[in-house]
């Protein structure tokens, strides 16, 4: 049982994400998981330009860590994504990523895989924050088993109970993994959701060759 932990906070060791996708490993290290922790911010990510390369021969024109990053959460039963709020949203850093999987969730490559998040905050939302990052991991055909989101509003202890808690969401992600854990709603968002990139596929079979095999090797078209 593989599970990694990327944290999209530029501030190194002082990041206090850091600490919070730590402790979720923590937890999932004590639950019998073998874990990774990988800092984006140490790696050499492009911006997606769209040039849609990678839908068609599963490429991109990119010579960056990218394809490596991308192949150690492919091999990752479960992936914990941590990011403070930044105008409320991810880090410039995570977002980049973000946009470099669109070929991943059109051939909803995390399918049966598992995630989780955690988000930081001085004020608020960092629960918004981290129930985004749980929506890419949805859109990418994983299944979400919580989040953890620290608004610190002026009080650095804050963060002693958070990561009791985030610890607590590692252990639930590697039984997750361990019992193969379904969710009504999710089972049902992600049945939607392959039918609907399935057909916007084999509309643009004749542009997105390396797309079209994917579902046609699996017999779904």
């Amino acid at each position: 049982m593989k599970i990694i932990g990327i944290n999209g906070s530029p501030k190194g060791e002082k990041s206090q994400t850091r600490r919070l996708v730590m402790a979720v490993l923590e937890g999932a290290r004590r639950a019998g998981a073998d874990t990774t922790f990988i800092d984006i911010c140490g790696l050499e990510i492009n911006y997606c330009t769209a040039c849609g390369n990678c839908y068609a021969k599963g490429e991109c024109i990119h010579d960056d860590d990218f394809p490596e990053l991308l192949a150690t959460m492919l091999e990752a039963d479960g992936i914990v994504l941590g990011s403070p709020n930044y105008i409320n949203s991810v880090t410039a850093q995570l977002k980049t990523v973000f946009d470099r999987m669109a070929d991943s969730i059109h051939c909803q490559f995390f399918a049966g895989k598992y995630g989780c998040a955690v988000s930081t905050a001085g004020g608020s939302k960092a629960e918004d924050v981290a129930d985004y990052m749980n929506g890419t991991l949805l859109s990418l055909g994983a299944t979400t088993v919580g989040r953890v989101g620290l608004n610190f509003m002026g009080n650095p202890d804050a963060i002693v109970p958070a990561e009791k808690e985030a610890k607590e969401l590692g252990r639930k992600l590697a039984e997750a993994i361990k019992t193969k854990w379904k969710d009504t709603e999710q089972s049902k968002f992600q049945a939607e959701r392959k039918e609907y990139f399935k057909r916007l596929v084999l509309l643009n079979k004749d542009l997105w060759e390396h797309e079209y095999d994917h579902w046609k090797r699996l017999g779904e078209l």
